[in-house]
């Protein structure tokens, strides 16, 4: 296999829309030849100060770009967040204060180099071009764009349908986006699956520019770990890069056994072809899907933590699901939540305590522990999502359930 051939596999994989791979084959040949690298990028609005595996599903094909010897920039939108990305929402958006997005920014440069090489990673803060744009930049921007051809975007459509709002600032989210890589003057954009409209905006508007066009390239909405809807902190469906080692491995172990290999092939660092004989394996019995999945948890708690607090983790999970630690008839307690339970409320209605009273002085005991992991502040919420092993004491279990 060829050099340029190499690098189309490995961009390739995962990916959703890549518009187009003509021209994508083309840039690559030119920066093999010249030993020039190309120009990637992909940005982030700091909305929220944590980032989910969803989010890293971006930043892993970045990761690819730079392990080819690309330019990878990590661009945060602190002017964009200003505005609110409307895609997919059914209602304008709340914007940012300048305050929230300066202190979410700084956790995201924290969170993303446990994936990217931070000496080889360039971060952009969009402000830098944005913010030097006047009044007559602005509606010069605004000039190039229809209020038509807004309004064959899906979410928009809907809403103006519907006879929802649709604020005109809205309208300035994807020429601003679009902006962003006439200044970069950008070789690759990816985005999500989501973002394809603002995305083919910067093709747009490079080429009005005479810029060489980039290409554009999404990758997939990664499903949470009900298996059905995004990947969502607001669904309670996440695992959350910065949450607890135990918590990355034993949400990890609670994916379906096909969604497992839809996150080997977005989210691992194993080979296609590893991950093929991983599956093959399964299906001819020679592996165990536990033992599958076990790989996929200890990389991916290690990616976040460490090898050690990967191990330990899976001893601590092995242990509360074992069956000499945990009884056979296990108590069941199902229950549908879409924001965060208070524990000691959540250890009173499964039964385990009588109130939210001892719940909290069981707690404060370090008496009480989920999927193995002792819980000591009374304060603790519990995520709704999957399944958790909550014990009380040395006696009291229960499989508390979220649907």
């Amino acid at each position: 296999m060829g050099e340029l051939e190499r690098q189309l596999e490995l961009i390739e994989r995962g990916v959703v829309d890549l518009i187009s791979r003509e021209e994508l084959a083309n840039k690559l040949k030119r920066s093999i030849d010249t030993g020039v690298p190309l120009k990637v990028k992909a940005g982030f609005d700091p909305t929220a100060p944590d980032l989910h595996l969803g989010h890293t599903v971006l930043i892993q094909k970045l990761k690819h770009f730079q392990e080819l010897g690309h330019e990878v920039w990590f661009l945060i939108g602190d002017f964009t967040g200003l505005i609110g990305d409307p895609t997919g929402k059914s209602e304008t958006r709340k914007p940012l204060t300048r305050e929230d997005i300066a202190q979410n920014a700084e956790t995201y440069k924290e969170q993303v180099f446990k994936i990217l090489d931070a000496e080889k990673t360039k971060i952009a803060f969009n402000s830098q071009w944005l913010g030097e744009l006047d009044s007559f930049a602005m509606i010069h921007l605004a000039s190039e764009l229809t209020v038509a051809r807004m309004l064959e975007r899906d979410d928009f459509k809907k809403r103006f349908e519907s006879g929802r709002p649709i604020s005109i600032h809205e309208f300035l989210y994807p020429l601003i986006q679009g902006y962003d890589s006439v200044a970069m003057k950008a070789d690759v954009e990816l985005g999500g699956t989501d973002q394809l409209f603002n995305l083919l905006m910067g093709r747009d508007m490079q080429r009005a520019r005479n810029q060489e066009p980039q290409v554009v390239l999404t990758m997939p909405l990664l499903e949470g770990l009900d298996g059905v809807n995004k990947m969502s902190k607001s669904l309670g469906n996440y695992i959350g890069i910065s949450e607890s080692a135990a918590n990355i491995y034993g949400k990890t172990m609670s994916v379906s056994d096909e969604l497992m290999f839809r996150y080997y092939e977005l989210l691992s660092d194993s080979s296609i072809e590893e991950i093929a004989a991983l599956r093959t394996g399964m299906e001819e019995g020679r592996l165990h899907p536990k033992a599958v999945k076990q790989q996929l948890a200890r990389e991916l708690t290690a990616r976040f933590h460490s090898a050690d607090a990967a191990r330990q983790a899976e001893e601590n999970f092995a242990s509360v699901f074992s069956k000499h630690e945990v009884p056979d008839d296990l108590p069941e307690y199902a229950l549908t939540a879409t924001e965060a339970v208070w524990l000691p409320k959540l250890l009173a209605d499964a039964g385990l305590v009588s109130s939210t009273s001892e719940g909290r002085r069981m707690i404060d005991q370090s008496a009480v522990s989920i999927d193995g992991e002792k819980i000591t502040d009374s304060g603790c919420t519990v995520a709704p999502s999957g399944t958790k092993i909550v014990k009380v004491g040395k006696r009291r279990f229960c499989r508390v359930v979220f649907l």
